[in-house]
């Protein structure tokens, strides 16, 4: 069976009795390891406990694949169900995982690990149709889900978030979930012994400003004015500090989509001014206002309309052609500012 993102919160919470195992897989793999750990505790919620949790790897399993069905069966010395851990996992824990299938007995909860795979992968397709299996995909954060995480974990240590606040920090954050979670996590310590319970536009920017964003404003700033020079010393930081491609892909569409809003509705005999301040995310003042002015200045409707085709394929690209996603996004980056560099010398 395959668990829909609406259910696996709940599922995490209360595993179906009747599943045996469960693949855990996709491209976040921050939320892959942190919805692994939740599933395994909902079992045994001390992880250190030798009698009741089995670690494996996939690898291990390669070259003995009875191994998971035999670990399935076996009754915890002291009681109490028993979780086994696959990780890491991938083709090569397919017979072992048919094995646990096969199996006469037994009531422990298989954990698999399985990175990123594709919807070819015999792991995930047999997890998805085997009653008795689940399979539970991870994909990276959309900007809905940021801002869901980041009140929720604000509000459980009682503080509030400004909406100029939330809008920030969810631009800035990628969509790994651990790397979101470390982020969350060190605003929520800076805040916790201040009096003043609402996270505010200037704290998030004092914490998060140097290490979140990680460059991806000068990315954007040089991509969409044309700045080749620029661009490759922004690309250059950004990748050389930890930042994700498709994070990168990501920050540059939801600025296109921005740039889009403002521009059709302006199209349209629409105030501006009225636009981009529905536009969600946008500065009321500053240097990055002035930059998004500029930018809609620059880039007309039907430009925007070719780039946001571009950045949605370059994306797709990412995820499925096996090609290096920091190549294909450093290309993408480098076909926009061209384009703006030409449109800007025919001006």
């Amino acid at each position: 069976m395959k668990i829909e993102p609406r259910q696996a919160e709940a599922f995490l919470k209360k595993p179906d009795p009747r599943i045996r195992g469960v693949v855990i897989y996709g491209n976040d793999d921050g939320l892959v390891a942190e919805r692994a750990m939740a599933l395994a505790k909902a079992v045994c919620p001390d992880l250190a406990d030798p009698f009741r949790v089995v670690d494996i790897s996939g690898d291990a399993l390669k070259h003995d694949p009875a191994r998971l069905a035999d670990e399935f069966g076996a009754m915890s010395m002291l009681g109490g169900r028993r979780v086994i851990r696959v990780r890491p996992a991938g083709e090569e824990s397919v017979a072992a995982l048919e094995n646990l299938v096969a199996a006469s007995a037994g009531d422990a909860l298989v954990v698999v690990e399985g990175g990123n795979l594709s919807p070819r992968s015999g792991l995930r397709a047999l997890a998805e149709t085997e009653a008795c299996l689940a399979a539970m995909p991870c994909y990276m954060d959309n900007e809905a889900a940021l801002e869901g995480l980041v009140e929720s974990a604000a509000r459980a240590q009682g503080l509030a978030v400004e909406a100029d606040a939330l809008a920030w920090i969810v631009e800035r954050l990628g969509g790994d979930r651990g790397q979101t979670r470390s982020e969350i996590d060190k605003l929520l310590l800076y805040k916790a012994s201040d009096p003043h319970k609402t996270i505010t536009l200037a704290d998030a920017i004092d914490i998060l400003g140097d290490t979140a964003a990680i460059g991806i404003d000068d990315v954007i700033a040089a991509t969409f004015d044309g700045e080749l020079v620029a661009l490759d010393r922004a690309l250059d930081r950004v990748f050389s500090e930890g930042g994700h491609p498709v994070q990168l892909v990501r920050s540059l569409q939801r600025h296109a989509d921005q740039l889009h809003l403002v521009s059709a509705h302006a199209s349209k005999g629409g105030n501006m001014e009225a636009a981009m301040f529905k536009a969600r995310g946008l500065p009321r003042g500053g240097p990055i206002r002035q930059r998004f002015e500029r930018h809609v200045r620059a880039w007309p409707l039907s430009r925007l309309g070719a780039s946001l085709q571009a950045i949605l394929k370059a994306e797709i690209d990412c995820k499925s052609t096996g090609l290096p996603d920091e190549a294909i996004a450093r290309r993408l980056c480098l076909a926009l500012a061209s384009s703006a560099r030409s449109a800007k010398a025919r001006r």
